[in-house]
C-alpha cells in the first residue's frame, strides 16, 4: 500500500496546509491559459511545479499538455502526458533547449490513476557539469527515471521562459503549424514557476510522517522576475498571479464555472474513466463528472466512480440534459458483488419511462423509497451505510420518508442479496439506455449541473443544488477520512 500511497495522493490526511481551488481543463472545450513574457528570464535554469488530476485517458489528442512555449516546430519546448498509446510524461523539444526534434525524456513509470492527485516537478538546470542533471522530474517528491533520456547540451538555453507563447494546458505551437491544438483534461492547483532556480520538489510538498503520503506545503521562496503562482482562488480571474510579480495568465475559454474545490487536500469523488462495466461506451469530460453515449439504438454502459465506503452516510446528485429518452437512466451504487457484472446484484435509482424504482436482485425492482423524474430534473441520492438504507428524492422532495431522520426509504441489507451493512459500496451509474444521451454528475468538487443555492455539508464540503440531508455527507478524502473507508 504504501506505493500506491506515495505514487498519488488521495487527499485523504490533515496537511497543515490547505489548498482550496483548482481549475478544471478540458480537451473537448479548448481550455487554457495562454501568456507570453515581456522579456526573457533566466533560460538555463527554472522550476515548475504543480499538482494534478487526470480525468481522461486515450483521449481524441494524441498529447496531454501541461506546460509549452513556443510558435512553432521549430522553435518549441512541450511537456506532456503521452495519451497516444501508454500516459508516461515526456519532454520534447525543437529547436528550443534542444538543437533538434527530440524527446528529451520519457518515464517509465506510466501515471493513469484518474482517483488521484499527482505533485509534478519539472527541473531545468543546463549549467549543471552532470548531464543526467540538467533535466529532472518528480513525481510526489520521487526522482523519476527514464526508457529515453537526452540531456540538454551545458548551458542550453531553453526556450520556456524567453519572450515567446507559453501554455498551461495546450501546446502553444499546434495551431500556428496549422494542427489540431493540443490540450489537457483535468484539474490543476498550486501552480508555480521559479525562475532562475533549480529547487528539489520539498521546496513545494513532505512525506506525512504518519502515512507516507506526499502531501503540500506552502512555498516560502523566492520566484525571480518571470516567475509566478496560479492558486485559482479568484473565480473570475483564474490565471491571476499570487506571487506578487504580476505575472497574469490570459484565459481562453476558461469561466468562473471552472473553478473547483477538488483539491490536493481533500480529493473528490469523479467517474472513474477507466472502468466502464459493460460496453465500454461512455465518453467522460469535464472533470470526469459528464457521461455521454453517442449512436443509436439501446447503447448503454455502467459506470463506477473513484471512491467507495463502508460506513458512514453519503450524497450526491444527478442530472440528464440531453437525449430522446430518458430510458433506464440510473444513479445509485454497488457492493463488489456487483461492479463488473453489469445487471447484478446490486441497486440503482432509476427513472425508466418516469418511473422512479430500485434496481436490484437482477430482475427485480421496486418503487419504494423511489421518485420518478424527467430530463431537466436534478435527482438526489442519499446512502446510509450504517442502517442499510437510501433514498432518491427529486428537486428537493424525497418520495418516501426522510433521509435526516432515517425514516422510510428503501432497506437494502434486508431486502438485496449479497449486499449487507459493513460492505465496501461505490457509486454506480448507468447513462442512457437509449442512445444518444448525456448525464451530469455531482459529487461536490465540481460539475456542470445547474447550481443556484450553492449548498454544502455540515462540514462545509461540496457545491450542490440541495442541502445534503442531516448527516449526510459529500463523498470527499476529509469526510471519508472521517467517517467511512476509503477505496
Amino acid at each position: 500500500m504504501e506505493v500506491l500511497q506515495r505514487t498519488a495522493n488521495r487527499g485523504s490526511i490533515s496537511t497543515g496546509y490547505e489548498i482550496d481551488n483548482s481549475c478544471k481543463f478540458e480537451i473537448d472545450n479548448s481550455e487554457c491559459l495562454t501568456k507570453t513574457f515581456g522579456s526573457s528570464g533566466n533560460r538555463k535554469a527554472w522550476t515548475w511545479s504543480s499538482w494534478v488530476k487526470r480525468t481522461e485517458l486515450n483521449s481524441t489528442t494524441t498529447y496531454q499538455l501541461l506546460f509549452s512555449a513556443g510558435t512553432g516546430n521549430p522553435p518549441r519546448d512541450v511537456f506532456f502526458f503521452d495519451d497516444d498509446t501508454d500516459d508516461t510524461l515526456c519532454f520534447f523539444s525543437n529547436g528550443g533547449l534542444l538543437s533538434s526534434a527530440t524527446l528529451g525524456f520519457r518515464t517509465n513509470a506510466v501515471f493513469r490513476d484518474t482517483s488521484a492527485w499527482y505533485h509534478i516537478v519539472l527541473v531545468l538546470d543546463t549549467a549543471n557539469s552532470t548531464a543526467a542533471d540538467r533535466l529532472k522530474l518528480y513525481v510526489n517528491g520521487v526522482s523519476q527515471t527514464f526508457s529515453t533520456y537526452n540531456a540538454p547540451t551545458q548551458n542550453a538555453d531553453s526556450l520556456i521562459n524567453s519572450n515567446t507563447a507559453h501554455a498551461i494546458a495546450r501546446d502553444s505551437s499546434f495551431e500556428a503549424l496549422g494542427f489540431n491544438a493540443q490540450y489537457f483534461s483535468g484539474y490543476m492547483a498550486e501552480t508555480h514557476f521559479v525562475d532562475g532556480s533549480a529547487l528539489a520538489p520539498t521546496s513545494f510538498g513532505e512525506v506525512d510522517d504518519d502515512s507516507g503520503i506526499w502531501k503540500p506545503k506552502a512555498y516560502t521562496g523566492s520566484y525571480g522576475t518571470n516567475g509566478f503562482y496560479l492558486d485559482y482562488a479568484d473565480a473570475a480571474d483564474l490565471g491571476d498571479d499570487e506571487s506578487g510579480n504580476g505575472n497574469d495568465w490570459t484565459e481562453v475559454n476558461i469561466t468562473a464555472a471552472d473553478q473547483a474545490t477538488d483539491t490536493p487536500t481533500n480529493n473528490f469523488c469523479t467517474l472513474n474513466v477507466i472502468a466502464n462495466i459493460e460496453n465500454n461506451a461512455v465518453v467522460f469530460t469535464e472533470g470526469a463528472t459528464v457521461g455521454s453515449v453517442s449512436g443509436g439504438g439501446n447503447v448503454s454502459d455502467h459506470a463506477m466512480a473513484t471512491m467507495g465506503f463502508s460506513s458512514g452516510k453519503w450524497y450526491y446528485e444527478a442530472y440528464v440534459t440531453t437525449g430522446s429518452t430518458n430510458d433506464d437512466a440510473m444513479f445509485g451504487f454497488a457492493n463488489t458483488n456487483g461492479w463488473y457484472q453489469g445487471l447484478g446484484n446490486y441497486t440503482f435509482s432509476a427513472g425508466a419511462h418516469n418511473v422512479g424504482r430500485w434496481y436490484y436482485n437482477s430482475n427485480t425492482f421496486t418503487t419504494t423509497g423511489a421518485t420518478a423524474w424527467d430530463k431537466g430534473d436534478i435527482v438526489q441520492i442519499a446512502i446510509d451505510c450504517d442502517n442499510g438504507k437510501c433514498w432518491s428524492g427529486v428537486n428537493g422532495t424525497y418520495s418516501s420518508g426522510d433521509p435526516s431522520t432515517n425514516t422510510g426509504g428503501f432497506d437494502w441489507d434486508a431486502n438485496v442479496t449479497n449486499m449487507s451493512i459493513g460492505d465496501l459500496v461505490i457509486p454506480v451509474t448507468r447513462v442512457l439506455y437509449t442512445a444518444p444521451g448525456t448525464t451530469y454528475y455531482n459529487f461536490g468538487g465540481y460539475t456542470l449541473i445547474p447550481i443556484s443555492s450553492a449548498a454544502s455539508d455540515a462540514n462545509g464540503y461540496g457545491t450542490f443544488e440541495y442541502a445534503p440531508p442531516t448527516g449526510f455527507y459529500a463523498i470527499c478524502g476529509k469526510n471519508l477520512a472521517e467517517y467511512g473507508g476509503t477505496a
